[in-house]
């Protein structure tokens, strides 16, 4: 048996067994090493007995110097319970602060080895839903299979307080979901705050999420309340949740689990009370096998994750999409059909829905007074890898004309140096001399990143 990463699934929703009635009630789990030089490994429980150790032989090979060659055995047994013997280390397998030799541990269980942590971690499961027949959800709009399965998703967890991690690309709408979410949630009512977790400074971070008392720091000139105060009975949505550096997962895991909040400078912890949405686009269980993510972190944000498919796998949806924003900008689109939409239907789409709205308005913008979707002019920015050159519209007002060379070169230009720079925004900051922010707010303006 051979030490396995957590994996992703290609549906388009996870849970674990319990989080709501969709998911499957299996109790598959993997012993997992939560905290330690090799954090984020893990092995299936099957039914064999794994063995964990520092020899190449054992299921779950560790590097901690503390831990013996065969230090430990697990195996699964009746009723949920797994079997965890003590092989008889040097320095023993500690269980709820004592010595084990031989017990019976339930799901979820933290075993300490050496230096190192393992739990025994239930392992999510593949939802099983039938697509909605809703073709909206919140601001949302979809006729693809794909989407509709994670409308029908997004319907059952909607009412609850379960935690969801949001994946996918940029642009594929992960803020316009966690916001559809709380919409359809009891706590509708109540405010939604969203924290750009990329977009904060890692001196700032703490501020920003608990808030600070003045004098805290150089600047704190008054006090302010952090993310979580300020979402208190609502929705709290972090976003680019894969920018956290391990310290300040740290700080924000031991805030989800113990629901008090202390701001900078203060002495008090306040209880706070708030359903998180999180996402990202990075590959998260991927970083947790790195070790660059905390397994316990991304576990507890997890409960059901959700993955948004990008725009180029459900072209379909396109039209509907369009109809949508056109309405949304009082127009009546009428027929969504011509070169117009074959324009749309061809492209790749990188920046995914945020791209379409973009397309649409510089559309509008360049073509004032249309009446409906046939009497729009679609061009989309040329892609980095084309040589085409730069389209010069002469039968456009000088100021427009050159509004369209400006947008098509930024978008270029931004594009190149994301992937140039392996989408570091404070390497592409630097590389392109440009302050971080101003470069943040560019790459938002043209789709690049959510």
């Amino acid at each position: 048996m051979n030490p396995q990463e957590p994996s992703t699934h290609s549906t388009v929703a996870t849970a674990h067994s319990d989080a709501f009635p969709g998911a499957s009630s299996s109790t598959l789990c993997q012993l997992l090493v939560l905290e330690g030089e090799d954090m984020g490994r893990a092995v299936m429980l099957r039914g064999d007995t794994v063995v964990v150790g520092t020899d190449e032989g054992c299921d779950l090979v560790l590097a901690d110097d503390r831990v013996s060659r065969r230090h430990l055995s697990v195996e699964p047994i009746e009723g949920g319970q797994f079997l965890v013997r003590d092989l008889m280390s040097l320095n023993g397998t500690l269980y709820q602060g004592g010595r084990l030799v031989e017990s019976a541990v339930p799901a979820g269980a933290t075993l300490k080895v050496g230096r190192t942590f393992l739990r025994i971690q239930p392992r999510p499961e593949a939802v099983e839903v039938n697509p909605s027949q809703s073709r909206r959800f919140g601001e949302l709009v979809a006729e693809s299979l794909a989407m509709r399965e994670v409308f029908a998703v997004l319907e059952l967890i909607a009412e609850s307080d379960v935690t969801v991690l949001l994946e996918g690309e940029t642009g594929t709408g992960k803020e316009l979901t966690a916001r559809a979410i709380h919409e359809a949630g009891a706590r509708r009512k109540r405010p939604f705050v969203a924290v750009d977790c990329g977009a904060i400074p890692e001196g700032l971070l703490e501020s920003e999420l608990f808030g600070h008392v003045r004098g805290a720091f150089t600047g704190a000139a008054s006090k302010r309340k952090g993310a979580f105060v300020r979402a208190h009975t609502g929705t709290l949505f972090l976003d680019e949740l894969g920018s956290l550096s391990l310290e300040a997962q740290s700080r924000l895991l031991r805030v989800i689990e113990e629901r008090t909040v202390r701001a900078v400078g203060a002495d008090d912890e306040r209880t706070v009370d708030v359903r998180i949405v999180a996402a990202t686009q990075r590959d998260l269980a991927g970083r947790v096998a790195e070790g660059t993510f905390r397994p316990d972190l991304y576990y507890r944000l997890s409960i059901v994750k959700i993955t948004l498919p990008p725009l180029r796998m459900r072209r379909e949806d396109i039209p509907i999409m369009v109809r949508e924003l056109l309405k949304r900008r009082g127009i009546d689109a009428g027929a969504i059909t011509g070169p117009g939409l074959d324009t749309l239907l061809a492209s790749h789409w990188p920046g995914n829905v945020r791209e379409l709205r973009n397309v649409i308005d510089r559309a509008l913008a360049l073509n004032p007074g249309v009446r409906c979707f046939t009497d729009l002019q679609i061009r989309l920015a040329v892609g980095v890898n084309t040589e085409s050159a730069m389209p010069v519209r002469t039968d456009l007002p000088f100021s427009d004309a050159k509004r369209v060379v400006v947008d098509l070169f930024e978008r270029r230009y931004l594009l190149d140096l994301y992937e140039k720079t392996s989408k570091n925004i404070s390497a592409a900051a630097r590389l392109s001399g440009l302050d971080r922010k101003h470069l943040r707010t560019l790459l938002k303006r043209h789709g690049i990143v959510d």
